[in-house]
């Protein structure tokens, strides 16, 4: 196996496991790290399936308690059927939105400078949402209705966009209908199990003739990196949440999507048009 590829598995596991979880869009990394690294070819897209794949283990594996209680309670505890439901209603708005528009937004989005955009226009979203300081009227997950459920499902789907942030999406909505910084996270955390799941399912289907037995390697070294990094992420977040505002990951977002700007505007990075 070659060393140097190897090496980019490494990097690229290591992107998507911090980032997946965080307000900062695993997807716009992974654009812009894989455009550097000379690894966005029909190999890198199965790669990326791959090691997406590995840190949403990581989330069930942190939260496994959780979602085996949900999955013995679901006959007899309305709890249980309640969570599941706000689930499932959570996830089809970004479901058939994707279904519909996947196509054309990959065409046309999927693209280091339109990510840079999406960075720093998702930057102020948090930002404003930081300044309204709206009351928290559900602390924690279990006591979210359906209808609220939606409303963050929607706010999901805006996320379909590379560059916005599935995490940042879901939780800075959260905040925004009211939910408390915890409960925004964990259910943040717990919508991307069936999202990330299924997008997944649908990327092996679509690309199942682009795996290779020869790839194996690459494949385990990138998803060992992802699911460490994503599992550490995904502990490290919960405890700055408690504490901490998001304008941090805002004020990073705009550097982040400056610096790519700069770069193009500049000449200094031949990034790919699409």
């Amino acid at each position: 196996m070659d060393l140097l590829l190897l090496g980019k598995a490494a990097v690229l596991g290591t992107v998507e496991g911090l980032t997946e979880f965080l307000p900062v869009s695993s997807t716009g990394h992974l654009i812009v790290a894989g455009s550097l690294l000379d690894f966005n070819d029909e190999k890198g897209k199965v790669f990326e399936i791959v090691i997406q794949f590995a840190a949403i283990l990581a989330v069930c594996w942190e939260y496994r308690a959780k979602v085996f209680s949900v999955v013995r309670g679901l006959p007899h505890d309305p709890a249980a059927r309640q969570f599941t439901i706000n689930l499932l209603v959570a996830f089809m708005p970004a479901a058939v939105l994707g279904l519909l528009l996947a196509s054309r937004i990959k065409q046309y989005l999927f693209a280091p400078v339109p990510v840079a955009l999406a960075f720093i226009a998702g930057a102020f979203a948090i930002l404003w949402i930081e300044s309204r300081r709206v009351p928290h009227e559900v602390e924690t997950v279990d006591r979210m209705t359906w209808q609220l459920a939606l409303k963050v499902g929607f706010c999901q789907a805006l996320a379909l966009i590379p560059g916005m942030s599935r995490s940042g999406a879901t939780i800075m909505g959260g905040l925004y209908f009211g939910l408390s910084r915890t409960a925004a996270t964990e259910f943040s955390f717990f919508l991307a199990i069936p999202t990330l799941f299924a997008a997944t399912l649908y990327e092996l289907v679509k690309y199942h003739a682009l795996f290779h037995r020869e790839d194996l390697g690459l494949f385990a070294v990138g998803s060992l990196f992802s699911f460490v990094f994503a599992f550490l992420t995904v502990r490290a977040l919960l405890r700055f949440v408690s504490h901490h505002r998001f304008t941090v990951f805002a004020g990073y977002r705009i550097l982040f999507g400056a610096l790519v700007l700069v770069t193009s505007a500049l000449g200094w990075v031949d990034w790919p048009a699409g």
